[in-house]
């Protein structure tokens, strides 16, 4: 399968996850807390025969575990059709390999959604597209008492070292006054960005010279949109999300990755915004 099609089967995934949620019980029966709760009981030796068949001596081994443990443990997998035994050792069912994937899977969300926190809460309301499971090893930048720009310099870092760069932000991507940025624009690299309109006439404002040129030059492209949801950066090789404080504008947090997933989940959002903005060429006499 490739990446594309990996990218539709994630987000169909995604979409029909918050489906369910939507549907009444009485057209689907929902599992029980217990039912949920005695899988993850027995997640450990799911995760343990998923590598491969074990006798029984190997699971009381591995796991720790008493003989009588064991005994209940396998007893409850080969009830539910999640295991079998042959020739004296147990191994997965095909049931059983989904149910033990996807428990490694809800595991590994968890803790992607506890590092991801401090964007959540910035784009919570509008993160209705953004999906989790590409982003669960990126690097999340916060502020520090001694660095309060720490997110801002991870993303001139990255800005830097690409050759192109497009993206979209609800306020400047970083502070008027830090001219690294401003030059990286101006000064040839390929540049495509959505702003809000208030932010390109303060960019014009305040470069205007400079805005000029490097639009006419054909390296610099600005559009408008009237509402934008977060702050989004397509790299050569990585892509970002950034969380801005909505009262102040400055970021509190940026998180970037080179998974190949989250990379077509940030060009396809990008495109779904630029065909609903503006080029600059139609705002420049507003």
């Amino acid at each position: 399968m490739d990446r594309e099609s990996l990218f539709e089967e994630l987000l169909q995934q995604s979409y029909a996850l918050r489906r369910d949620v939507r549907e009444s019980t009485a057209t689907r029966r929902r599992l029980t807390t217990d039912e949920l709760l005695d899988v993850l009981r027995h997640r450990e030796l799911l995760e343990l025969l998923i590598e491969g068949p074990l006798d029984r001596r190997d699971i009381q081994t591995q796991l720790g575990i008493s003989r009588a443990t064991s005994h209940r443990f396998t007893r409850w997998l080969e009830q539910q059709g999640l295991a079998e035994r042959r020739d004296g050792r147990w191994s997965l069912t095909g049931r059983g390999e989904t149910v033990a994937e996807e428990v490694l899977r809800f595991e590994r969300n968890l803790r992607a959604a506890a590092r991801l926190d401090p964007l959540l809460e910035c784009i919570c309301p509008d993160h209705t597209e953004f999906i989790v499971e590409p982003f669960a090893d990126a690097t999340v930048t916060t502020p520090t008492p001694e660095d309060p720009y720490k997110p801002v310099e991870r993303f001139l870092a990255l800005l830097a070292e690409s050759d192109s760069f497009r993206g979209f932000n609800t306020t400047h991507m970083v502070p008027p006054g830090v001219e690294r940025f401003y030059a990286s624009l101006f000064d040839g690299k390929q540049s495509e960005i959505i702003y809000l309109p208030v932010v390109v006439d303060a960019l014009r404002e305040t470069h205007p010279d400079k805005v000029a040129d490097a639009v006419e030059r054909g390296h610099l492209a600005l559009r408008t949109r009237e509402a934008l949801p977060y702050g989004l950066a397509i790299f050569d090789d990585r892509v970002g999300i950034g969380g801005y404080d909505d009262e102040t504008g400055t970021m509190r947090v940026f998180v970037d990755t080179d998974d190949g997933i989250a990379r077509e989940w940030a060009r396809r959002v990008f495109e779904a915004y630029r065909r609903d903005s503006v080029p600059l060429e139609s705002t420049a006499d507003a």
